[in-house]
């Protein structure tokens, strides 16, 4: 059975309530905007190759340029909210995950704002009626 990429938003949001933890709320934050970025690209994947026929790259040095191809493809489908949804989701785990020093970044608004994306890339791609893959 496929992995189920909502599964993200549900750990992104657990990481957002943590209190007693034995890690920083900064830790936290970082982890919880990349997985939600995870759940919302691995969504509005699995849809477009679903339903918008949209084909990954299989070779595994090429993978990353989907990130791209993903958007521009929803863009091309009309589905360009979605589109600039994954793309500020992309930017903000971009920040996460490699910049060490993201000085005074307000990461409980940051943190929301990346939950509050991915549901919208989420809400956004319901499979259509009586439909299946």
């Amino acid at each position: 059975m496929p992995f189920d990429w909502k599964e993200y938003l549900v750990l992104a949001r657990f990481l957002q309530s943590a209190t007693a933890s034995p890690f920083t709320a900064e830790a936290a934050a970082r982890t919880a905007v990349s997985r939600a970025y995870y759940a919302a690209f691995g969504h509005a994947m699995q849809y477009a190759c679903d339903y918008l026929g949209f084909v990954p790259r299989k070779r595994p040095e090429e993978k990353a340029q989907d990130h791209g191809r993903l958007r521009a493809h929803l863009t091309q489908r009309r589905r360009r909210g979605v589109a600039q949804g994954l793309d500020d989701l992309r930017q903000w785990r971009n920040e996460c995950d490699y910049v060490a020093d993201l000085g005074s970044v307000d990461f409980p608004k940051l943190m929301a704002n990346a939950l509050a994306s991915a549901d919208h890339v989420i809400n956004a791609l319901p499979p259509p009626a009586g439909s299946s893959p």
